[in-house]
Formats: C-alpha cells, structure tokens, sequence
C-alpha cells in the first residue's frame, strides 16, 4: 500500500501510518529500530531498494530524507514537506517513509525526522553518499546510535576514509570496512590453522579503494609487521599474502568471485568470496549496534602513512611510496568508473 502526502507534517504522517497498519490488518508494531536514509533523489531508488531488502533481516521502519532544491529564491524561502508512506509488500518486513523537504526546511530535518522515530527503538543513520564531514555532529547523526558511511562513493576515497579517521566517534562505521569481513574471517581462520609469526604482508587490489586500504592497516594494526599496498586491474580487493616464517599464506580473488586459499603443507582451497551487494553489507552493520572497537583501531592506524590515489605504499613500515606504471589517471574518470562498478 502507497499514500502520498503533499504539504503535510510529521503528525499527518504518523497518523497515516496508523491508519495504513490497521487497512492492511497488522495494527501491531512489530519493528526493531528506526534506519534513516539520508540521499537525493538521485540516488534514492537504490538506497530504499537496498533498506528494504536488509529489512527482511531486520524489520523496521525507513525514514528516508530527501532534500530538493529550489532554483528561484521565493521557493527557497517557502518551507514545504512532501511525504510518500508504503506499507505492507511495498515496503519490505517494515514501513516506509520517503520525505521531501523543500525550501527552508531541508536545513532542519531532524525536526521533521524526531516525530517520526520509533519510540524506544535504537536509530541508524545512513548515507549512501555525500555524508558529512563529522556524522556525529550532523543534527540527524547526533539521533542515531550508529552512523554508517561509504567512502567507496567518494570521488577521493582516500582522503574521505583520512576524514573519516579524524572523525571518528563511537557508533560511526564505514561499508568500506564490512566489504572485507569476510576476508579478515578467512584470514585469521587460515593463521588458526597455521600457527606461525607472520612476517610481512602485501595487499593487492584496485587503485583508490579505501577497503584494499582498511584491510592492509588492519593487518599492520594486528600483526605489527609492515604491509606492503600493490595496484591489480581489480576487480576490486584481489589478493593478500602473510609471509611467515613456515612459508606463505595466499587468498588469491582474481575475478571477484571466487578465491583460493594456498598454506604450505595443506591443499589448495576453492572458497565463495563473492563480492556482496549493499543490502547485504547494511544487514550485516544492523546486527550490531555496540561501538565496532576494531574499525575505530584500524581506521586510526596509519591513515597519514597513505599513498595517493594512484600509489603503491607499505603500510607500517616506514618506507616511501611507489608509482606503478600508468598512475595519475584523472580522477574524475575513477570516480565515474567506480559508481559504475557493482559494489
């Protein structure tokens, strides 16, 4: 079911959602947070696509907040707040809202949101793209017990994911990070099996990928041994070797899909490493909502060490950066190629 509001106020909404649970027969609520969405409009169809799809794991109601802008002054100056309500089917295990705030009011939406906002229920707050600088301190990210950001949609990931350091408050984290849970599980899974000092490490993957970067000062943070960063053609993270003193570990991912893990001694392993899509990556952040101790050590760890956005550089041991052949792409070509990419 789909109502849609024009001029309305917070008060309206709630009441039409009430009226919206009781037609379709589910009067109860039955949600377990409150997910703000902040986008455009641009970029809305995909990120409610993705809450709803993360909200079959985890019911809830979606907020999504949409800022219009207003090209002549008078419409700038005129507050107005539009409002589409979907319930039932059309809006996953949990209820939907989709806010459009013109003119003035775009500037306070918390107090379009706080009405709105599940009565003893943890907040999350998400953006797609174009978070600030400081989500805490954002009037939305200051609602929110988790902030979830993507310095993948950054046209300079690297310097965002600096930003991001700087940053850092209990609750933020970063869909950078999620993409290599799975490869930091397979990692220590397979130093489990092979109990032996790692050494060094090197990274590959693609040029201007802040999770290539994230996973190699984890590995620096961790094992305190230095990480060597090297460019691959992607498609993404590639590869990772821990040298150790009983020979290598590989976790070779050339095609994004399936990798393979070699370990002296032992056969080498087909394993699913597949590159998951963004609902599965915010279903995975929803499961938690203590303070992600790990990322806040990683993402401190090293930041200022960085190469550029087109430079190999070792991670935790002091040594200079080096320029691959073919670096210096222009940027605005990778920003463009990287919301091409499937994340």
């Amino acid at each position: 079911m789909k109502i849609d509001l024009t001029e309305t106020t917070s008060s309206k909404i709630n009441q039409a959602l009430i009226s919206a649970r009781r037609s379709i027969g589910t009067p109860a609520i039955g949600m377990v947070l409150t997910l703000v969405v902040v986008t455009d409009e641009e970029n809305a169809y995909d990120a409610l696509r993705a809450a709803s799809d993360s909200s079959r794991e985890h019911p809830s109601r979606i907020i999504a907040v949409i800022k219009r802008a207003s090209r002549s002054p008078r419409a700038r100056r005129e507050a107005r707040l539009d409002a589409e309500i979907r319930v039932g089917s059309d809006a996953g295990s949990g209820e939907t809202v989709v806010l459009r705030l013109h003119g003035e009011l775009a500037n306070h939406a918390q107090s379009v949101v706080l009405p709105l906002l599940l009565p003893d229920a943890p907040v999350v707050v998400w953006w797609p793209e174009d978070a600030p600088a400081d989500p805490a301190k954002d009037p939305l990210g200051a609602l929110a017990q988790r902030r979830i950001t993507d310095t993948y949609s950054a046209e300079r990931p690297l310097d965002e994911l600096a930003v991001r350091a700087a940053t850092y408050q209990p609750g933020d984290t970063d869909l950078a990070w999620t993409r290599i849970t799975p490869w930091r599980s397979m990692l220590a899974a397979a130093l489990d099996q092979q109990p032996a000092q790692v050494v060094s490490a090197k990274v590959e993957g693609e040029s201007d990928n802040p999770s290539c970067e994230l996973l190699a000062m984890w590995l620096a943070d961790r094992l305190g041994v230095p990480v060597e960063r090297t460019l691959s053609g992607g498609p993404g993270l590639t590869a990772v070797r821990m040298a150790t003193k009983n020979g290598d570990i590989v976790l070779d991912r050339p095609d994004g899909a399936l990798a393979t893990l070699c370990m002296v001694g032992q056969p080498d392993r087909a394993v699913a490493l597949k590159r998951r899509e963004t609902a599965e990556l915010l279903a995975e952040e929803l499961r938690r909502l203590d303070p992600d101790n790990i990322y806040a050590s990683t993402v401190k760890f090293g930041v200022e060490r960085l190469g550029g956005p087109a430079e190999a550089s070792s991670v935790g041991s002091g040594q200079k950066p080096s320029e691959p052949a073919g670096a210096g792409a222009p940027a605005a070509k990778k920003a463009a190629a990287r919301k091409a990419a499937p994340k």
